[in-house]
């Protein structure tokens, strides 16, 4: 397979699906036939035939395969697809039970009781967003420090839990201050005490559609990436729909120079390219790229013709397989009015197929998927987020390899 898709089989795949519309959908969205009709009946029929939506790629055969050995099947009812060491949580899902104040709750309140409830539903991992918690809780509310990092990596380990990696401090300047370089390192320190392989941002590189603006990007991460890899991190970067948009790198230019139509690369993809693979890594947030395929399905090209080529997120990255080393488990269910193709919802009770999304990428003992939800976090349920974690984690020991 080329690392850019073909536009003109991207435009064949979509003509099949033109007389029948809610196959169309259904593969866009990429869900399998009966979670798409018990969730999306009260979708209308115009709705679901409006232009945005578009036939995605046909599944490829996983062709990396998965030779791990670790008694990954299930007594006859398929092989599990995400191993119980494996099994992890970005603790944003959680934040306000780490934020909670256990002077006036009787819920888990700070990182330590997080982490013993979150090893009680089953969990084996856990991606830090910061390292911030109540003041009343156990180390206090600041804990980034080698010596909070000491604490954090004593209760992880209490409860059998791994630190994968945290959404943390990534420089904004370029090229780097001397603060932001030190800053950097402390957190390379604190990532090494608490046994990270990992350590990355929950931004984009850049903001920017334009291929310039992506190079400088590139030269920074390289860079960082370098720095990092001397300490034993890979260094990685958290991405949202936005940035699997189409580059604009040709054609006519703007008033400022600019230009303004693409070759149909989408930006991450000409990230992958320009940066070093034992450099940079990627977090897949599986929602966001499924947005991006609902959003980002045409683009104009160089000549000005309309081009269509609907994003197909287990095919980039079972292209790119090693360099995503870790991923957001995040669900959905269908919605036509929030421009999304989404809302979320806790781990497996939406519609993305990650039966099959996890089937295509393979690689089972090397990926790493972080279950999140935005909303769990309740202001009228405190115990919303937890009970919802614990839902999340049943639904995602359950994902087992079809039988052909």
């Amino acid at each position: 397979m080329t690392p850019y898709s073909d536009p003109s089989r991207t435009e064949a795949a979509t003509a099949s699906a033109a007389d029948a519309p809610d196959e169309g959908l259904r593969r866009t969205l990429g869900v399998d036939r009966r979670r798409f009709l018990g969730t999306c009946t009260a979708v209308a029929a115009g709705a679901v035939a409006a232009p945005v939506f578009g036939a995605a790629p046909a599944l490829a055969h996983d062709r990396g395969g998965d030779h791990d050995h670790d008694h990954g099947h299930d007594h006859g009812h398929g092989q599990v697809l995400v191993p119980p060491h494996k099994r992890g949580i970005i603790l944003y899902t959680v934040r306000d039970a780490t934020a909670r104040d256990p002077l006036a709750s009787d819920l888990p309140s700070g990182f330590r009781e997080v982490f013993k409830q979150l090893a009680r539903h089953g969990y084996r991992q856990v991606e830090f967003a910061g390292y911030n918690q109540h003041a009343n809780a156990p180390g206090g509310a600041g804990l980034e420090s080698v010596a909070g990092a000491g604490l954090l990596r004593r209760w992880l380990d209490d409860y059998g839990l791994r630190a994968q990696g945290n959404h943390g401090f990534i420089p904004p300047s370029w090229p780097l201050t001397t603060a932001d370089k030190d800053t950097f390192k402390k957190h390379l320190e604190i990532a090494n005490i608490l046994g990270m392989d990992h350590m990355g941002t929950g931004g984009d590189p850049t903001g920017s559609s334009y291929r310039a603006d992506w190079d400088v990007a590139a030269d920074k991460w390289n860079a960082l990436g370098a720095i990092a890899r001397r300490e034993g991190i890979k260094l990685y970067t958290h991405n949202h729909d936005s940035a699997y948009g189409f580059l604009l790198d040709g054609g006519p230019l703007d008033d400022q120079g600019r230009p303004t139509r693409s070759s149909g690369i989408r930006k991450l993809e000409y990230f992958l390219k320009v940066t070093d693979p034992k450099l940079v890594w990627l977090e897949m947030d599986v929602f966001w790229a499924h947005v991006a395929q609902y959003k980002f399905h045409t683009y104009t090209a160089h000549d000005g013709s309309t081009r269509r080529n609907v994003f197909d997120p287990a095919g980039l990255v079972a292209r790119h397989n090693k360099r995503y080393p870790l991923f957001h488990a995040k669900d959905g269910v269908v919605s036509t009015t929030n421009g999304m193709g989404y809302d979320m919802v806790p781990f497996g009770t939406g519609v993305i197929d990650y039966t099959t999304f996890f089937s295509r990428v393979g690689q089972r003992n090397y990926h790493n998927p972080m279950v999140e939800d935005d909303n769990s976090p309740s202001a009228t349920d405190p115990a919303q987020s937890l009970r919802e974690a614990k839902i999340s984690y049943d639904n995602l020991a359950a994902l087992r390899k079809r039988r052909h």
